[in-house]
C-alpha cells in the first residue's frame, strides 16, 4: 500500500490575499500547504479521500492517471468543491467516478453540483454514481473499509481505516468506541490545526493525546494551518514516531 499526502492544509487560519507571516514567507517547501486530501494506493485500486478546491492541481502534483474511487469526510466546501474536475477520469476511463459518503453528505453533493444531476444534462458534465455509507464497514472492489466516527463541532464527520492505516481529518471529539477501531495501527494520520484550543478542530497536543492512546508505530498530523508555526520548529517538538506531514510525502505500508 503506498500512501500520498497531497494536501496537508486547511482553509482555517489561511490568508486570502499575499501574507508576510513567518510560515507564509518561508522559503521550505514543506510549509507549502494545499487543502487535506489523501491518495491511497492499494491491490491496483486509487483512492482519494476529500476533493477539495485544489484538487486539479493534486493530481496533477502525484500525477494520478487512474482514479478508483473518492471517499468524502464530510460536506464542508474545502473538501469536496474539487469534484467538478473528476471529468477528466471520466474521460479518459469512460465511465463514472465512484462516491463514497453519508447521505447527509450526498445530499449536499447533489445541491452544489446540481447540474451534475439535472434531468437535461449538458455534455461533458462530470459523471459520478453516489455511495451512501455509514459507521458500518464497507467494501470498494476488494478493499475493506471501516469509517471511524467523529465530531467536527457538533457535526459528524467519518475518518476511515484501510488496512493498518487510519485517516481522520477535521475531529475534535472521538469517542472511546471509535478508539477501539484505531488499535493496531501501522500508520495513524491525524489533524491537529493549531497549538492554541479551537472550536472544532484538534490541536496538536490533543492529537497527541490521542496518539498516545491508540499507540500506533508512526502517526503524521495533517490539516496544520499557518498558525501551527514552520515544519523546521515544529518538528522538533514533536515525539520520535509522530511526524508533522507535508504536502507531496509518500509512505510505503
Amino acid at each position: 500500500m503506498k500512501l500520498t499526502f497531497l494536501g496537508t492544509g486547511t482553509s482555517q487560519g489561511v490568508p486570502v490575499i499575499a501574507c508576510p507571516c513567518d510560515v507564509c514567507s518561508s522559503l521550505d517547501y514543506r510549509d507549502k500547504r494545499l487543502r487535506s486530501s489523501f491518495l491511497v494506493e492499494i491491490d491496483g485500486l486509487t483512492i482519494v479521500i476529500d476533493a477539495g478546491p485544489d484538487f486539479r492541481q493534486q493530481m496533477l502534483g502525484a500525477c494520478v492517471t487512474n482514479l478508483s474511487a473518492i471517499l468524502l469526510t464530510h460536506e464542508h466546501y474545502d473538501h469536496l468543491a474539487g469534484l467538478d474536475d473528476i471529468r477528466a477520469f471520466n474521460w479518459v476511463q469512460k465511465k463514472p467516478t465512484d462516491i463514497y459518503a453519508e447521505e447527509r453528505v450526498n445530499q449536499s453533493v447533489r445541491e452544489v453540483f446540481s447540474y451534475v444531476f439535472a434531468s437535461k444534462k449538458y455534455p461533458g458534465i462530470p459523471q459520478m454514481i453516489l455511495h451512501p455509507i455509514d459507521e458500518e464497514p464497507f467494501m470498494i472492489g476488494h478493499v475493506h473499509v471501516v469509517p471511524i466516527r467523529g465530531l467536527h463541532y457538533r457535526l459528524p464527520v467519518l475518518g476511515f481505516r484501510i488496512g493498518k492505516m487510519a485517516y481522520l481529518t477535521d475531529f475534535n471529539s472521538l469517542p472511546n468506541t471509535e478508539l477501539e477501531k484505531l488499535k493496531d495501527l501501522d500508520v495513524l494520520i491525524i489533524n491537529a490545526l493549531r497549538r492554541e484550543p479551537h472550536v472544532s478542530h484538534f490541536t496538536m497536543d490533543e492529537a497527541l493525546s490521542v496518539i498516545s492512546e491508540v499507540k500506533p508505530v508512526y502517526a503524521y498530523l495533517t490539516h496544520i494551518s499557518h498558525q501551527m508555526g514552520r515544519y523546521s520548529d515544529v518538528e522538533k517538538l514533536l515525539p520520535d514516531n509522530v511526524f508533522l506531514a507535508y504536502d507531496g510525502l509518500s509512505l510505503v505500508l
